[in-house]
């Protein structure tokens, strides 16, 4: 039953802009916020940044926030342009634009331009800023449009102080041992390392022992073995 109720947990949280730890990129996380809102000035905005950086985390959360205020919303892999359908009025997040093939560049375009007739609202996200992108020159041009932002991936010392943040937020400490033992074996994403918090708790909880570092790699390694 205690195995049973960690596994249960640690799959990541879906993903919003409320869970999305911030860290350097509050300009992009209010720029997104406006954009899956209503009545957004800047229509359009593109993403880039390594990957695990957060930004298909961003892209879902957008389409998330602007679904929840009653608009169309629509995320986009590079496989889906196929058979993407959409109006004028609703907002699209094209992922991995840099992965695109001739079809779906084309799709993207004709998508960019179609939302702009319209009150349509577009976000991109790539591993290059537009002018770097190897696409055609039309569509790396309208992707450049708007607003742009690097997305800085977290680093250690940020995810550090995520992960007490989330902890005292239960009601427990984490303390640097322990932080430094689930950092070194776990998927260094936000999404994952805040289940797995919030897991560990549940653990703590059901198993009446306070959260230790025996304690944890006794949760981890009943994860690994389930």
């Amino acid at each position: 039953m205690v195995e049973q109720l960690v596994l249960e947990l640690a799959p990541a949280p879906s993903p919003t802009l409320a869970n999305f730890v911030a860290g350097r990129n509050v300009g992009a996380l209010a720029a997104l916020g406006a954009l899956g809102g209503s009545g957004a000035e800047e229509r359009f905005v593109y993403l880039w940044g390594e990957p695990g950086s957060g930004r298909t985390h961003l892209l879902r959360a957008t389409v998330e926030a602007a679904q929840k205020s009653g608009g169309e919303a629509l995320y986009v892999s590079p496989a889906d342009w196929s058979g993407a359908k959409f109006t004028a009025d609703a907002l699209i997040a094209a992922d991995d634009v840099d992965r695109l093939d001739a079809t779906a560049q084309v799709a993207l375009f004709d998508a960019f331009n179609r939302l702009r007739a319209g009150s349509g609202r577009l976000v991109a996200a790539g591993s290059a800023a537009p002018r770097d992108l190897a696409l055609r020159d039309d569509l790396r041009t309208r992707l450049g449009w708007g607003l742009a932002f690097q997305v800085h991936a977290l680093s250690d010392a940020e995810k550090n102080e995520a992960m007490r943040a989330r902890a005292r937020s239960r009601g427990m400490e984490l303390h640097d041992d322990m932080i430094g033992y689930l950092l070194a074996r776990l998927p260094r994403d936000m999404g994952t390392l805040a289940a797995v918090v919030d897991a560990l708790d549940r653990y703590s909880l059901a198993r009446k022992r306070p959260l230790t570092l025996a304690l944890a790699r006794e949760a981890l390694a009943t994860l690994r073995n389930a």
